[in-house]
């Protein structure tokens, strides 16, 4: 229906895996269900091992804590929405649910990536300035930066959905992907300004997510710089033990996501633009509670020890 204005209209339809085999999408349902549950599941764990060890009230596990309720967010704004439609024939989302999902789903994935900054900022005062640390990282400080970390995050995805969906949509109202993703959707759209619209939002979140980066980046340059200059083998192991977890997280973050927003044109199928996309919605969510469990000794022990706990309470 070219040259229809679908500004005004009702719904869109989200063409995700139509492409895919349908004997296929059953297997593929089944997997992304349990990695989702797994999901939800994993952070709750850190979630209340972290709310109900004293020892863990502490600057980092508050980060830790506020980044897992972020990630279950994220998850819930998209795979519950993929998951139904991958065993349904009936694809369409409303407007208002397409702009509610984008503005979610942004939100929630800005304030993780605010998170993660913070995070590294919380390691390069540990490391750096461990005796100013009580002061710099005080219970008061550290709730007005998580507290800023969502601020930011939906002031971001305010921003972007009221201008992508200012734009006026044309042509077809088929979005080629599994949610409401905002390079899918600006395909959509026609316009004098739309070009310009497009490289603008382009810019912001480029600029947001390469600034959170480069922030990150500065922490650990100045972080190895000081464990470098500790004495000891042991000492050095230590202390950057404190931080392969965090690390880790941000190395997986940023590189899933540079598959998806850095890929070049062109190059993909629609199955592994689908495949590729669920790295980032889907597979990463899934391996934060893993990192974070198995990487952060004081936290696996933690957990440990709780669960054996529990077992032998429930063996006697």
């Amino acid at each position: 229906m070219p040259g229809q204005n679908y500004s005004t209209m009702s719904e869109f339809i989200l063409f995700g895996f139509s492409a895919f085999p349908q004997q296929l999408l059953p297997f593929l349902f089944l997997l992304y269900l349990l990695m989702f549950l797994f999901t939800l599941l994993g952070n709750l764990l850190i979630m209340a091992t972290i709310w109900f060890e004293c020892r863990l009230h502490t600057p980092m596990y508050l980060f830790l804590c506020a980044l897992s309720i972020s990630e279950i967010l994220f998850t819930v704004a998209i795979t519950p929405r993929m998951l139904a439609d991958l065993l349904s024939t009936h694809r369409s989302i409303t407007f208002v649910s397409c702009a509610n999902q984008m503005f979610f789903s942004f939100m929630f994935g800005f304030t993780h990536s605010f998170l993660l900054m913070v995070m590294g900022y919380d390691r390069y005062v540990a490391i750096c300035h461990p005796l100013r640390y009580n002061v710099l990282m005080s219970p008061r400080d550290c709730a007005r930066l998580v507290a800023w970390t969502w601020a930011g995050g939906s002031v971001m995805g305010m921003m972007v959905t009221m201008i992508v969906f200012h734009l006026t949509f044309c042509g077809s109202n088929v979005i080629h992907h599994f949610f409401c993703h905002v390079l899918s959707l600006l395909k959509l759209t026609c316009g004098n300004k739309t070009s310009s619209v497009i490289m603008g939002v382009m810019l912001v979140c480029v600029t947001a997510l390469i600034g959170c980066l480069f922030l990150i980046i500065l922490s650990y340059v100045f972080i190895v710089a000081a464990i470098l200059r500790i004495p000891s083998a042991e000492g050095r192991h230590k202390t950057f033990s404190t931080c392969v977890s965090h690390l880790t997280v941000v190395v997986t973050h940023y590189s899933f996501a540079s598959l998806i927003y850095l890929k070049p044109k062109g190059l993909h199928s629609m199955y592994s633009d689908a495949l590729m996309a669920t790295t980032y919605t889907v597979f990463t969510p899934f391996l934060s509670p893993i990192i974070f469990s198995l990487r952060n000794k004081e936290l696996k022990n933690v957990i440990n020890k709780n669960f054996y706990r529990k077992f032998c309470t429930l063996s006697s």
